[in-house]
């Protein structure tokens, strides 16, 4: 991912001033790298070392959903409807 689409991302889903590491820019920057590796092992359907990263990144970005749908279910929405995400 590059350095601008990275620092877009924290512009957009920044929740103050400050904020690099919230669990909405964290969440958007993981789908962002998730979207670029399932793109990458469409092309290299045996790169299974990148497969396992996939699938840690998709597990880790679970957590944060959960955790935001149990502590503010507005930013939950706000987030997932962005993103394109379901649940």
């Amino acid at each position: 991912m590059e350095v601008t689409t990275k620092s877009k991302l924290v512009e957009e889903f920044r929740v103050h001033e400050r904020d690099t590491g919230s669990a909405d820019v964290q969440i958007a920057i993981l789908t962002e790298r998730i979207n670029e590796l399932t793109e990458h092992l469409k092309d290299h359907k045996k790169d299974h070392s990148s497969r396992r990263g996939l699938l840690k990144m998709v597990g880790q970005r679970r957590r944060l959903l959960d955790y935001l749908h149990d502590t503010d279910r507005g930013r939950y929405q706000t987030i997932t409807k962005k993103l394109k995400l379901r649940r």
